[in-house]
């Protein structure tokens, strides 16, 4: 199958099944990851960055940025418009009958069941850029490493202290990916 075809196919499926926002794409993307070998986990970890410190929606940046890598800026097209299309349709269908739906019983108790799924699937997500970014997996899963190997301490300490920055100073989001860039370019993590 060409590759342009692929991409939309895996994107389209992203988009229709990815229920809670943007960070709901990510066990997506660490799936087509392991099937297509289109991107690492550590790449997914960048397009997680890139994505929060643009504009726009995250899951529409992330699969900008994979489509991009993947087949370059015909890729970065095709993949978002896919990933956008299934929401665009099932938008379009409720719109036209969303007085029948408002009311229903089971639309209501399925969108309840949601609920926790979506949480689930983001809370996943967010393990994974935690395995990726604060450890270091390779040591772990060869059983090799010693405790203090094991973590990467210079990320753990910037992740904490920009969790509390975050907490208490009421700056703009851009400001600590400011800081947080800088540190990284200055530190060479």
């Amino acid at each position: 199958m060409p590759v342009l075809l692929q991409l939309m196919l895996e994107f389209f499926k992203t988009g229709l099944f990815a229920v809670g926002g943007g960070l709901a794409t990510l066990p997506f993307l660490y799936q087509m990851s392991d099937a297509t070998n289109w991107f690492s986990h550590a790449d997914i970890a960048d397009m997680i960055a890139i994505s929060e410190s643009t504009p726009g929606a995250i899951g529409i940046n992330m699969s900008t940025y994979a489509g991009f890598t993947t087949a370059g800026p015909l890729g970065g097209v095709l993949a978002s418009l896919a990933l956008a299309a299934p929401s665009l349709i099932i938008i379009v269908i409720i719109a036209k009958f969303l007085n029948k739906f408002d009311e229903n019983k089971y639309v209501q108790r399925a969108f309840y069941g949601l609920r926790p799924a979506s949480i689930a699937m983001i809370t996943a997500a967010g393990l994974n850029v935690i395995r990726v970014t604060l450890l270091n997996w390779e040591l772990i899963s060869g059983g090799s490493g010693s405790f203090a190997e094991i973590f990467k301490w210079e990320a753990i300490v910037m992740a904490v202290a920009l969790f509390f920055a975050m907490k208490y100073l009421k700056w703009h989001p851009v400001v600590f990916l400011a800081i947080s860039a800088v540190i990284g370019i200055v530190l060479k993590f």
